[in-house]
């Protein structure tokens, strides 16, 4: 009995831990979001510098799952909650290094006039923070049915990029003195595109504990 309520306890801190990698991915991504259209480089170097608090709650929960297979010998479920933990933990802090990169494509923009108004970028961003709750609730709640509904958001956010480099292109096309900064737009497309992906990595992970079943969702 003893044993089964440290194995519980730890199993509740390392989820506590993960919403709270979550909860800071997102504000990340919002950040720097509103940094990009408010041309705010101050915003953005705080972004940059707060990257370091991911990586060490990502080792905390490395620390506490290796301890828990080291002293309670977990099996089945309770085994693969942990090794998905380790799993999830990866992908919530390269989430968080895809929004710093795009604090870091504001610092280098330093406040130029953006090229086009910002519509289909900020749409892409609002979709993937909520990929990013849909898919952690579902771990939490143990809730198939959400983790699948969170990966299906990503065809929008696909369609939404796919979107943004045609329309970037086209710039670029007319006018080549805006080849520089639509790249740099081009590429925080791509970084938000990515962090869905790691969304649905986290969605794939839900859909294996609980049926134990890998399927391939980042289609």
């Amino acid at each position: 009995m003893v044993k089964r309520m440290e194995l519980d306890h730890g199993l509740q801190e390392m989820t506590q831990l993960l919403i709270d990698m979550g909860n800071r991915v997102e504000k990340a991504l919002v950040e720097s979001m509103e940094a990009l259209k408010n041309g705010d480089v101050e915003t953005s170097k705080r972004i940059v510098k707060s990257d370091s608090e991911l990586n060490q709650i990502e080792e905390k929960i490395s620390e506490i799952g290796a301890k828990l297979i080291a002293t309670q010998q977990p099996v089945a479920k309770d085994l693969r909650r942990i090794l998905i933990a380790f799993k999830i933990s990866s992908d919530l802090e390269r989430m968080g290094d895809l929004s710093v990169d795009v604090a870091k494509v504001v610092i280098r923009l330093d406040g130029q006039t953006l090229i086009k108004p910002l519509i289909d970028l900020p749409r892409m961003a609002e979709l993937v923070a909520i990929m990013i709750q849909e898919s952690l609730q579902s771990y939490v709640d143990e809730n198939v049915d959400l983790a699948y509904k969170s990966a299906k958001d990503d065809d929008q956010v696909d369609a939404l990029y796919s979107q943004i480099i045609r329309e970037l292109f086209a710039l670029m096309v007319e006018n080549p003195k805006t080849v520089g900064q639509a790249m740099l737009l081009s590429f925080v497309g791509r970084y938000i595109e990515r962090i869905a992906d790691h969304a649905t990595n986290i969605a794939e992970s839900v859909v294996y504990l609980m049926t134990g079943k890998r399927p391939d969702l980042n289609q």
